[in-house]
């Protein structure tokens, strides 16, 4: 039986995730754990399976079950470890997961304690067919059935959550993810000799690298080259790629990055040119450390974050041309680096005041 009828603040709390191949949602989601964490609280991790390079990452003092699986429908199980767990609030830690929160709520019912879901990626989904369309709207707008709240990283996202889900507001927040720091003892990454673009992101299909691979031989400079840090399914066909143009001497793909802070530090642009995101931490990571950035409009909150022309430049998604002309702008010998942009807000205190609120409510009569 659930220990929630007392509890006043959410002391445990329990997050699940697939695996931690290296991907934005995890890689927030640890952050937040360890930050919950430090504040006292108790944090227990359901994971399909510890592989990928993100596992370095899990916080000290955890509770973690790991399941020796990492299929998704392995996390169909969770709704027996949060009976044993017992936990005062269940964290989903992005859209991919919404769907083992569904089936949580739906085998627990009344038993289940809140659950607050974050909106890790665009809820409108232009790249889709308009059959997939019409089917991933039904979808969202059942998430106010199974999910207490929802977190949406900026004030856009959250009029996208309400718009899309058809989620009451005042069951919807704005609480950014807490921001990138430097990781003591990541391995260093080499970065290329003179100037060079980075992309930081999954090798997969939504993020088009190939866009980017396209563009770099049609640039004004012949030597910049191109850092591509991160790992995918998607490889092979951007190693191919960058064979069959001639570019294997200028463009680098090392695989996945302990802390790529320094790498995009030291870029002269920071790119990104996916379909679709949530909210890019990659560009507040770039904009952190004074790396303009130029960003493809993939989400509703792209242009909160890339607020002003001295910060970068967002292009459709499709001009391959406007994508060529904005990288040759920002590696023009008379552009300008933008002055660093703190984050602002304390997320984890945030996330745990809205916790305790939701477990207080529970108590009641």
């Amino acid at each position: 039986m659930l220990h929630c009828t007392q509890n006043k603040t959410a002391q445990h709390i329990l997050t699940y995730a697939q695996r931690l191949q290296g991907g934005g949602v995890e890689r927030a989601m640890l952050r937040m754990a360890a930050g919950w964490l430090r504040e006292g609280r108790r944090v227990t991790l359901v994971l399909g399976s510890r592989e990928g390079p993100l596992a370095a990452e899990i916080p000290d003092g955890i509770n973690l079950i790991e399941l020796g699986d990492a299929r998704y429908s392995a996390l169909l199980s969770l709704a027996s470890h949060v009976r044993a767990a017992t936990p005062d609030l269940i964290f989903c830690a992005g859209n991919h997961y919404s769907g083992i929160a569904a089936a949580t709520r739906l085998k627990l019912g009344r038993k289940c304690p809140p659950i607050v879901g974050k909106v890790s990626n665009a809820l409108v989904r232009p790249e889709l067919s308009p059959g997939a369309a019409w089917r991933y709207r039904r979808w969202l707008r059942l998430h106010p059935l199974f999910l207490d709240h929802v977190v949406a990283m900026t004030p856009a996202m959250a009029a996208e959550a309400v718009a899309e889900m058809r989620m009451p507001p005042e069951r919807v927040s704005v609480i950014a993810n807490p921001p990138a720091a430097s990781i003591a003892g990541a391995a260093p990454v080499a970065v290329p000799e003179g100037r060079y673009l980075i992309g930081v992101g999954r090798l997969e299909p939504q993020k088009r690298w190939d866009r980017l691979l396209a563009a770099l031989p049609r640039l004004a400079d012949p030597e910049v080259k191109l850092l591509l840090l991160g790992e995918g399914g998607a490889r092979a066909a951007l190693e191919a790629q960058v064979a069959a143009v001639g570019l294997g001497d200028r463009v680098t793909m090392p695989g996945h990055a302990g802390d790529p802070l320094p790498a995009i530090r030291g870029a002269a642009v920071a790119v990104l040119t996916s379909d679709y995101e949530g909210v890019p931490g990659v560009l507040r990571e770039a904009l952190s450390v004074g790396t303009p950035v130029v960003s493809t409009e993939s989400s509703v909150a792209v242009r909160e974050i890339v607020h002003a022309p001295e910060l970068g430049t967002v292009i459709a998604r499709e001009d391959a041309d406007g994508l060529v002309a904005a990288l040759d702008h920002w590696l023009s010998a008379d552009a300008e680096r933008p002055a660093p942009v703190a984050a602002a807000g304390n997320p984890i205190a945030e996330y745990l005041a809205l916790f305790d609120r939701l477990a207080q409510a529970q108590t009641r009569p």
